[in-house]
């Protein structure tokens, strides 16, 4: 891997850059091969989800990805390279995808500053394969995009990836590099108007509460008669609006609704973005070091402080909640061990969001340089806390309950770099886009003691929140 360092932090130097394109170009033609160029330079802060905005085109890929709790959030625009597929090999083929890029590529700038150099941005779907012919993203998709704009702890870092070949124009690469700094020393002065005006639209149910409950009832005879010890089931709404959603203002309602959570947007290229604001953290990696969240057993939050209060402390007494996060607790630590690492369970503590309360317990672990994150996240996915237990049980029972396709609901989306670092989470509360069409997504956890009413409602409960902020 080479690197050219950058003369000031502050801006690129064109001359340098122009050097060394054309040192790379020269090697591409002797070798009639192709590399990537990642530049890497400090710009003025400016909002990620501007970028997203004013970057983002229907027809190409995009990312976005925010935790307002760590300070962070990144768009990613368009695409260097890609890869879509799908089958049971999806994860082992990403990671092959990573490590054929990271052989090809040259670095210019200063590496060493937050989310600088190439990240690769991911989404996979529930299932390695869809039911669903026509469902609109594919199994799992990975790329590197051409432009990353990164904001963490109030440093900004822009990232522009190029794909060096004989036939390139160098001219035009540097062309295009002054006019997106340009671009975006102007949108670090923009304000947008934010405002979130709700708009009328239709709702239809996928399953009628009739349905659900029945299919609540008929796993609780599976889990009587030890067959299964957890299943979960999730529901769908579709909402039909007057006008096409709009991308930004959704997200910025989700972030603002949601500031403990996830907030995410991924599209397919083809017009259709899948968002949400997720409060469970799949697997994040920095520096060889692991955490995972158990995520499991609910409540809802109370109008008073006395009700919240006396929800938190039933739903921490709850031996039916406490069983069902126990399952989470012990396939995590498992499926880790299995991989040669040695889990760490944290103590345990209450996940609260805005409408509902979670039992949280995070757990650790050194990831050695050998275990590339994608091999982790398919060992983990999916956890009981959005499958089952048993797994292969549970998802084999899904497919027969649920009439509709999962597809990127309760799947893995996230980041990785070149170095292992990575932040996937679990793409629950979430919304598929399309023009005035959403789908909502919610789920809810069925295990001995569940009760077919209280379970229905609970994914109600998850549901209209997400309206909320969509509408």
């Amino acid at each position: 891997m080479t690197m050219s360092p950058c003369r000031s932090r502050c801006f690129v130097d064109y001359e340098d850059l122009h050097q060394l394109l054309l040192a790379v170009q020269e090697k591409c033609c002797e070798n009639h091969s192709q590399q990537i160029v990642s530049i890497s330079l400090q710009i003025d802060l400016i909002d990620p989800l501007v970028v997203l905005d004013k970057f983002a085109q229907a027809n190409t890929l995009n990312f976005y990805f925010e935790n307002r709790s760590k300070g962070e959030a990144i768009a990613a625009i368009d695409a260097v390279t890609k890869l879509e597929i799908t089958g049971k090999d999806r994860f082992s083929k990403t990671e092959e995808f990573i490590k054929d890029c990271l052989r090809n590529v040259v670095n210019f700038g200063n590496t060493n500053q937050s989310f600088a150099g190439m990240h690769f941005f991911s989404c996979f779907s529930f299932f390695d394969q869809h039911h669903q012919a026509d469902y609109p993203f594919p199994a799992a998709t990975i790329f590197l995009p051409k432009l990353q704009v990164a904001v963490k702890n109030l440093s900004c870092t822009l990232v522009v990836n190029n794909l060096i070949h004989a036939n390139i124009n160098i001219q035009t690469i540097l062309r295009e590099l002054q006019n997106e700094v340009k671009t975006l020393q102007f949108l670090s002065h923009y304000s947008p108007n934010i405002e979130f005006s709700p708009s009328n639209f239709n709702k239809s149910k996928i399953t009628n509460s009739h349905s659900f409950k029945h299919s609540v009832s008929s796993a609780l005879e599976k889990i009587a008669s030890n067959h299964l010890r957890k299943i979960v089931l999730a529901d769908a709404l579709d909402v039909r609006a007057y006008n096409c959603f709009n991308l930004f203002k959704s997200l910025n309602n989700l972030r603002q609704l949601h500031p403990n959570c996830y907030v995410f947007s991924t599209s397919n290229g083809k017009g259709q973005n899948f968002i949400g604001a997720s409060p469970e953290r799949l697997i994040s990696i920095q520096e060889q070091q692991l955490i995972t969240d158990a995520l499991a057993g609910s409540a809802p939050r109370g109008r008073t402080r006395n009700e919240d209060a006396a929800n938190a402390k039933n739903l921490v007494n709850s031996n039916k909640e406490k069983h069902e996060h126990s399952l989470v607790i012990d396939f995590i630590t498992q499926r880790l061990s299995q991989l040669g690492l040695f889990p760490q369970i944290l103590a345990p503590r209450l996940r609260q969001l805005s409408n509902i309360q979670h039992l949280w317990t995070p757990i650790t672990a050194v990831v050695p340089v050998n275990i590339h994150p994608f091999k982790i996240l398919s060992q983990l996915h999916p956890t009981p806390a959005v499958a089952g237990a048993p797994r292969d049980i549970a998802c084999a029972e899904i497919r027969r309950y649920e009439n509709f396709e999962r597809g990127l609901y309760a799947a893995p989306l996230g980041w990785v770099d070149g170095n292992g670092n990575c932040e996937f989470i679990v793409g629950i509360r979430s919304a598929l886009i399309d023009g005035d069409h959403a789908r909502l997504y919610a789920g809810a956890g069925i295990v001995a003691g569940s009760d077919p009413d209280k379970e229905f409602a609970e994914v109600q409960l998850k549901l209209q929140a997400l309206l909320k902020a969509l509408v």
